[in-house]
């Protein structure tokens, strides 16, 4: 019986055809494990992006909801309890409260003014604009910027033709001693034609700008005068100067005459300043306030601080 011929070329082809299959299969695996791995990183990653998402859309409900206590608890802390925006109502961004001047956390003084202190707050740039509104004290809306940043916050009261502020001289008597004891009356009128800005600066306070604080016709419970007389004190400074504030104190018309000087800088708060009676008419009927002001010097008191 006759073999068949031997052909190599057809074993080499089937050969080459069976490693074909092999190889195919082969790649098949490679490429579904690579699909596999893609496609599990690609569900992680979107776990991720979800989560994030949600952490992100949370943050910024909870800013765009925050409660108006936020801002009112951040103030109080800043006055050392001096400063109280109570009943707080609304949002961080548009809310109300009563202004209290209070003694601090361990005084039971207060005093509030009337009616509700109302404000709104905007971004600005990479800024805040806060805008107060008060019926009683406050001419028209004047705007306070706050303005973040590296290691420093910045304060800034806008500039303002005519006053900004007016306020019952007797609201200072929240503060406690030695305001409750002279019951003062009168009212006290804020201006700052250029503006007035003050940054912290990693511990240090740095001011630039111009602002008054007039006290007119003021009186006070312990002496029989109707009046004591007006003055204005003013706050100045300019970065350029080492960071030093001036302070400057003078009596525009009154039976007490008030004058001082002083610095507000890196080594704290150093004024020096007296009171005495305008004429020795007017002596008599000041004697005890004199007593209360500062420390008596003969005819004067002394004032010291810092």
């Amino acid at each position: 019986m006759a073999l068949p011929a031997f052909r190599p070329s057809i074993w080499r082809a089937s050969r080459l055809r069976g490693g074909g299959a092999a190889t195919t299969r082969a790649t098949e695996f490679g490429l579904s494990t690579y699909e596999g791995l893609r496609w599990r990183r690609e569900r992680s990653a979107g776990r991720r992006w979800a989560i994030a998402g949600a952490l992100v859309g949370a943050l910024l409900g909870t800013v765009a909801f925050a409660p108006a206590a936020w801002l009112a608890g951040w103030m109080e802390r800043a006055s050392g309890g001096h400063l109280v925006l109570a009943d707080a109502q609304g949002s961080l961004w548009n809310g109300s409260a009563v202004a209290v001047l209070a003694g601090g956390s361990d005084s039971r003084e207060a005093r509030s003014l009337p009616g509700r202190l109302q404000w709104t707050l905007r971004p600005a740039g990479l800024a805040l604009a806060l805008r107060l509104e008060h019926a009683c004290c406050l001419n028209g809306r004047p705007v306070i910027t706050v303005r973040p940043g590296w290691g420093r916050i910045t304060t800034t009261l806008q500039a303002r033709q005519g006053w900004i502020g007016q306020w019952p001289a007797e609201w200072l008597s929240g503060l406690g001693t030695p305001w409750n004891t002279l019951q003062l009356g009168g009212s006290l009128r804020l201006s700052s034609p250029s503006g007035l800005s003050v940054q912290w600066v990693q511990g240090r306070w740095l001011v630039e700008g111009r602002a008054a604080l007039e006290l007119i016709d003021v009186a006070s419970s312990i002496t029989t005068l109707e009046t004591l007389g007006s003055y204005r004190f003013e706050v100045s400074g300019d970065p350029a100067s080492a960071g030093t504030t001036r302070l400057d104190l003078g009596t525009t018309e009154g039976a007490l005459q008030l004058t001082g000087q002083g610095t507000l800088g890196a080594g704290g708060l150093d004024f020096r300043g007296e009171a005495r009676a305008a004429t020795e008419a007017d002596r008599p009927a000041l004697d005890n306030l004199l007593n209360i002001i500062g420390r008596r010097d003969g005819a004067r008191s002394v004032i010291s601080i810092g």
